[in-house]
């Protein structure tokens, strides 16, 4: 096992999903926030729309993205005229599919949280003159904390073992696009078990220790 081998998708796949819940959270937060304690028309199907992709295969998720980042989607073609390159086969690819991936569970988490804030407490912010955004930033985020934390944990772990859609838009290219499920995938099919196992551990060791240390946030409050 060469050590420089080893390490590289596992360091990509932490830039990976460090970027992906760092553009994906804020959105899932705004959302989780314009959609608590608001009822309208049509908000059934755009809350079943948003979570489709908890449940859609990897494969569906990953043509839609190559719809949206290829030469043909109207993304991809923005960026190769700006920038002159593609998207697809790129980190930036693996990034739009862990962000993808990790949307609904973190929207989800911090709904839940934000539905369950005292409705007594942000009608007594209100009556005493505060906006919807100061009832946000100063009631409701900082009650709703553990699931704004709980929730990106999740997305972060979600994000972190995206497999299907990242190897249909970013490949399984070493040094570059290669993430550690799919040089596990790799490994596996070439018969390296012990390779294998290793970032299998790997990855079961960052996952605990993201989980641990957001419970041990969680339970000083």
């Amino acid at each position: 096992m060469i050590v420089n081998d080893f390490w590289s998708p596992v360091l990509l796949s932490l830039r990976v999903t460090v970027v992906a819940t760092l553009l994906s959270f804020p959105v899932a937060v705004s959302v989780a926030w314009m959609m608590t304690g608001r009822r309208f028309k049509g908000k059934a199907v755009l809350e079943t729309a948003l979570m489709l992709p908890l449940v859609l295969p990897p494969s569906v998720i990953g043509f839609g993205l190559l719809a949206l980042l290829g030469r043909r989607g109207w993304l991809g073609q923005l960026v190769e005229s700006l920038w002159g390159q593609q998207l697809v086969f790129t980190w930036w690819a693996a990034v739009f599919a862990a962000a993808v991936v990790a949307f609904p569970l973190m929207y989800q988490t911090v709904r839940t949280g934000l539905e369950q804030v005292d409705r007594e407490l942000l009608e007594a912010a209100q009556v005493m003159g505060a906006g919807p955004w100061q009832l946000a930033q100063r009631v409701m985020f900082p009650l709703a904390w553990r699931s704004l934390l709980t929730g990106y944990t999740l997305g972060f772990a979600r994000g972190l073992g995206e497999f299907g859609a990242t190897l249909m838009v970013a490949g399984n290219i070493p040094g570059k696009t290669q993430t550690v499920p799919t040089a596990i995938y790799l490994a596996v099919d070439a018969g390296d078990w012990s390779q294998a196992g290793a970032w299998v551990a790997t990855v079961v060791w960052v996952s605990f220790c993201l989980l641990a240390v957001s419970q041990w946030l969680r339970s000083r409050d």
